[in-house]
Formats: C-alpha cells, sequence, structure tokens
C-alpha cells in the first residue's frame, strides 16, 4: 500500500509537483515555523514532511505526537487556528472560533501531560463541534440569526464528555438553519473544499467541510435524516450516525425529538471510534437517552470480518442511484468478499413515506417559543418547514408514529440475520448544487426541496433508530469527491459496523484522498 503522501499525490497530480502545491508545502512549512517545538529529552522533532502534512494526520498519530511530546497541545492548536484563519474566510466551515478557550484548554492539557496526567487518545487535540450544542463560554446559534449572542447556562453532556477526554474545542461548526433546510442570511454558507459549487450535503455541512479541509482533527455533527450521512459523502469523510439514545442530546437544540441523533465526522474509521467512545453514555439528564453496557469499539476495532454476513438489496440500491455510485458499491462489496464477508442478499423492507410527517410536526413543536413570534427572523426554508409542520394534525402524527414503530420492528428483524446491510449513503440532490439550497433567496424553495432530496437511503435508519457508518468507496475524479456508501446495522452495533469498515478502510486506499486546499 502506498503511503498517504504518494496516493494522494499520484490521485491528484499525476506525479507532478504543480505550483499551487509547492506553494502550499511551502507556506505550510513557513506557518509550522511560527511555532517552535518543544525540545523534550528522548522525542525527535517532528520532520518537515510531518509538519507540512500535519492537518491531514489522524488520531492516533497526532495523540501520540503529544503524548510523546514531540509537539504540545498548545502548539498544534495555534497550528489549526492559523490554519482556520488562512483558509476559513473561503470554506465558511465555523460559525465561531474559539481561539482563547481553544489555547487556554491546550495549555491545560500540556501541564497535566508534565504532571504525568494523560486523559486517552484525544488529549490535547484540536476538534470542532456542530453550533446546535450548547457552551457556556462562545454562542449557541443552531444557525438562527436571532441567537447569535444566546450563551447557554451549560454545557451539553457531549461537549462535558469531550473536553473530560481532554480534546481542544477549536470553535462552533456551520450549520443550516434549525438543523433543517437552508441556510439563515446571516451566516455564511459553507463551501466544499473539493470544489466550491458542489453540494456540502445540508445540517451538518460546516463539520463536513472543516474536517475534510483539516481544519480540524475531528468533529461532531447530529443526524436526524441524514445529516451526518449526507455531508460525510458530499465531502468524503467518514461518519457515524448512532443508535437512537445512544449519545446523549442534553445540551442540544433540537429539530424532531423521535430522529435526533449525535454521531462523531472524522477522516478514518478509527478516528471516528475514538470519538465514538468518549461521547456515548447513559445520561439521566436526557429522557432518550437509553441504558446500556458502556460501548467498547477499539478492542475488536482490528479483528478483521472473516465470517462476517453483510446484506445487499440491489434493487433498492439501484432504484434512485446514479450508474457510478452503483459502481463504486459493487466494488465495495466485492472488496469485502476478498475481506471473508459472505454478501448475501437481503429484501430493503418498504420505507413508509412519513418522515417529513413525523419531522416536520416536531420541528414546529420545538419551535413554538421562537414562531411565529420571531417570523421574520426566520429564513424562508426553514420557516416555511415549520408552517408545514404545524399544518399536520394530530391524527396524521399519532398514525405516523405508529408506522414508524411497525417498520421499526420489521427492519430491526429483517437486519438480525446479518452483521450490517449495505446502502447509498444518500448521495446528491438531482441535479443540484450548493447555491439551490441557499436560505436568503427571496422565493420558497421547500416544495423544490422536499421533490428533489429523497431521503429514501438516509431516513430507514432515522425510522428504525438504528446505526450507521458512512465512508468513501471509491476514487476522487473529474472534480468530484471520492463516492461514499453507509452500511447499516442492528440497534448498538456500531462496534460491528466500525470493524466492518475498518477492515474495509485499510484494505483500500479511498480515505488517504483528501481535497487540495
Amino acid at each position: 500500500m502506498n503511503n498517504n503522501k504518494d496516493f494522494s499525490t499520484s490521485l491528484q497530480f499525476d506525479n507532478k509537483m504543480t505550483r499551487r502545491k509547492a506553494a502550499g508545502l511551502i507556506g505550510l512549512g513557513l506557518l509550522a515555523s511560527q511555532f517552535p517545538f518543544s525540545c523534550f529529552p528522548k522525542s525527535e522533532p517532528l520532520t518537515d514532511e510531518e509538519k507540512a502534512t500535519l492537518h491531514f494526520r489522524t488520531l492516533p498519530e497526532v495523540g501520540e505526537w503529544i503524548k510523546s511530546r514531540r509537539i504540545t497541545s498548545e502548539e498544534l492548536t495555534r497550528m489549526l487556528l492559523e490554519r482556520i484563519r488562512l483558509l476559513d474566510g473561503k470554506l465558511n466551515s465555523y460559525i465561531t472560533v474559539m481561539k482563547e478557550s481553544a489555547i487556554s484548554q491546550a495549555k491545560q492539557m500540556d501541564n497535566e501531560l508534565s504532571e504525568g496526567k494523560y486523559r486517552g487518545p484525544l488529549h490535547g487535540v484540536p476538534i470542532g463541534i456542530k453550533d446546535l450544542l450548547f457552551t457556556t463560554n462562545a454562542p449557541t446559534t443552531m444557525g438562527h440569526s436571532f441567537r447569535a449572542n444566546f450563551i447557554a447556562p451549560y454545557d451539553a453532556t457531549v461537549v462535558t464528555k469531550l473536553k473530560d477526554s481532554g480534546a481542544i474545542i477549536l470553535g462552533k461548526l456551520n450549520l443550516t438553519e434549525g438543523a433543517m433546510c437552508g441556510y439563515s442570511p446571516t451566516y455564511k454558507i459553507p463551501k466544499n473544499p473539493w470544489g466550491e459549487d458542489l453540494w456540502t450535503g445540508l445540517s451538518s455541512s460546516g463539520s463536513g467541510v472543516a474536517t475534510a479541509a483539516g481544519l480540524c482533527f475531528a468533529s461532531i455533527g447530529s443526524d436526524t435524516g441524514g445529516s451526518i450521512r449526507f455531508p460525510s459523502s458530499a465531502n468524503g469523510i467518514v461518519g457515524i450516525k448512532t443508535t437512537y439514545g445512544l449519545v446523549s442530546k442534553y445540551g442540544v437544540l433540537p429539530l424532531a425529538k423521535t430522529f435526533d441523533s449525535i454521531g462523531p465526522m472524522a477522516r478514518s474509521v478509527e478516528d471516528a471510534a475514538i470519538m465514538l467512545e468518549a461521547i456515548a453514555g447513559y445520561d439521566a439528564n436526557d429522557p432518550a437517552s437509553i441504558k446500556s453496557n458502556p460501548i467498547s469499539i477499539m478492542p475488536t476495532l482490528k479483528s478483521g470480518v472473516k465470517g462476517m454476513r453483510v446484506g445487499i438489496d440491489w434493487d433498492y440500491i439501484k432504484k434512485d442511484s446514479d450508474s457510478w455510485l452503483v459502481s463504486a458499491i459493487e466494488g465495495a462489496a466485492k472488496q469485502l468478499e476478498k475481506l471473508g464477508v459472505t454478501i448475501m442478499e437481503l429484501k430493503m423492507p418498504e420505507v413508509p413515506d412519513i418522515w417529513w410527517t413525523i419531522s416536520g410536526r416536531e420541528a414546529a413543536d420545538a419551535n413554538k417559543e421562537t414562531f411565529p413570534s420571531l417570523k421574520e427572523e426566520y429564513g424562508n426554508y426553514f420557516a416555511d418547514f415549520i408552517l408545514y409542520g404545524a399544518s399536520v394534525t394530530d391524527e396524521q402524527y399519532q398514525k405516523s408514529l405508529q408506522l414508524k414503530e411497525e417498520f421499526q420492528n420489521t427492519f430491526r428483524e429483517a437486519l438480525s440475520t446479518v452483521d450490517a446491510l449495505i446502502s447509498p449513503a444518500g448521495g446528491m440532490a438531482k441535479g443540484m448544487t450548493e447555491q439551490g439550497w441557499r436560505g436568503h433567496i427571496a422565493e420558497n424553495n421547500l416544495t423544490k426541496f422536499m421533490n428533489e432530496i429523497d431521503p429514501q437511503y438516509c431516513a430507514p435508519a432515522n425510522l428504525a433508530g438504528i446505526p450507521s457508518l458512512t465512508l468513501p468507496c471509491g476514487k476522487a475524479e473529474n472534480g468530484f469527491p471520492p463516492p461514499g456508501f453507509q452500511l447499516m446495522g442492528n440497534a448498538f452495533s456500531e462496534a460491528k459496523l466500525c470493524q466492518i469498515g475498518y477492515a474495509f478502510e485499510q484494505s483500500t486506499e479511498w480515505h488517504l484522498q483528501h481535497p487540495n486546499v
């Protein structure tokens, strides 16, 4: 297998050193030189190549560098903050950069390390969080203009867990208004680092962009109907939509309480697994939190997949997918077979058309305190979505919840016969670019949005409350990021999904592709 540098170079530049790349490497080298590395006994300083590619390194790599004192958390954090300053003016992945608190956290982690206290693989590592998680030291906007100065009275449980793990929070990441569709005209719209005219994947778009562009080492997103899987696929990264109730939503502004779930977004399966272990667990403060055994992914992550069973429904996959995506998924299935997985036919249950009804009604309920009283401060997309939700009757809502429970039982029963199910991760809106979703356009685009975003591939996991792992499965070419697919599994099967995803990932090189930012 080629190393990261060689593979990325061969894919994007055909082994030719362009002036743009040379300038970028020189710039990164100069940037690194602004933050001299501390000299500790028995530790080698980072090489020039390590410094130049630092922002795309894995969590275990940078975590080990911090632990062995090849670099301090403060030095690493300052370098990432400077990279954000230099690049995010074009990418718009952050709403709020928390520079002072990030540096303060980093200094604390360095002090603890010097005193012999080590918190684990996230100790001193800079990450980002979606701007719907409460923080006491920065605003939590959820993409709303009227929340631009809202300071929460407490940190979200996920934020507390990340801090306890030693992670450095760089800032709050951009998102669609209300975590649904369209952007508030108050905030700049994220740009896909693979190409500014490409779709960024809706709600957790800032998390997808920042992670793909090396503006954080991993991030937190939320998924109500695909909002981790859409941006993970659109930006060529890894994302985990978690089992409903596995990760606390205490201190998280809601979109639809029946579907909302919090999960990690990263550049490798192992990175995502490390993040998930840090944030998962029962929380008495969250009524939806489920008591279960502590999640344990890392002990079995690298155990291989020989003898595992993975289901696939080709009719379901091919129904509305582009041919290039179907081809990439076919290649992924063949690769899994080579690794010892048994690929078997599994009929996908019919997915009831109820996601819009439930999520719309619950979004309307969640926004009663500010809508319609602050209607003029809402963007067109989300305002129209709330109006749609308010039109859903009690009878329609209760009937939809009943159908959801029936589908959940049917789908979970089907999944009990396999270790995972292969599916598209959501793909892109048909014929649309990011321009089409901009919430400040003075026209009603909700109907167009609902017609062109088909939730058939993402909604099943939300309806059934099950986990899904999204990861790249092909080559980035023709100006597009690598295609992505998802592995869905039964409730609380995150460890098994990561085990399969890790084996596939390590047997290919798709995850080593990065945008030329």
